[in-house]
């Protein structure tokens, strides 16, 4: 993990959504400059993040008005996780978060953390299940990159296929702001 623990990722994720002023600007400096000042809303518009504890628990929840998601942070320096290192913990949390939020009706999203990247963005954000059926949530997670899985059925996680964090928030920003259809 390149001298930081995953937890360190985890804060930072946190620091980011919770609209922390220097570290949204220092990540923002990654960004080309026209997306830096849409990223940089977090400062004014931040999420109310709620770090969660335990094997089996969420590592972040993200809060807002009308929405709110689980997030699993995942961090590595190689360009894929496979759920099924580390002797499957990971497949078995996927299957247990997959469960607990379909009954409530959110969407666990995934946040993967490329460690050693320079020159990208390194967070980027994946869905794992189907969105709801209905509500905010439905509108910002339908577009996200779904959790692949193996020819086998395990969790995978590619990073280049995962969508970038500025990328999500411009999206999540964008629908909070438009009248949601109204359903018959």
């Amino acid at each position: 993990m390149v001298g930081r623990s995953a937890s360190a990722y985890e804060r930072e994720l946190r620091y980011l959504l919770e609209g922390n002023p220097s570290a949204v600007r220092r990540y923002s400096r990654t960004l080309p400059s026209e997306d830096q000042a849409e990223f940089e809303r977090l400062i004014e518009a931040p999420y109310l993040v709620i770090r969660g504890a335990g094997s089996f628990g969420f590592d972040l929840v993200a809060l807002r008005r009308d929405y709110a998601f689980p997030l699993e942070v995942k961090a590595s320096a190689e360009p894929v996780i496979r759920f099924t290192a580390a002797s499957g913990r990971a497949e078995a949390q996927l299957s247990a978060h997959r469960s607990q939020v379909s009954r409530v009706g959110l969407m666990v999203l995934y946040a993967y953390r490329r460690v050693g990247r320079q020159k990208e963005e390194p967070w980027r954000i994946f869905r794992a299940g189907s969105p709801p059926d209905r509500g905010v949530l439905r509108m910002i997670c339908r577009r996200l990159p779904q959790v692949s899985a193996t020819a086998a059925g395990h969790g995978i996680l590619r990073w280049e296929e995962g969508m970038p964090l500025s990328r999500f928030l411009r999206q999540a920003y964008f629908l909070e702001e438009r009248p949601l259809p109204v359903s018959a």
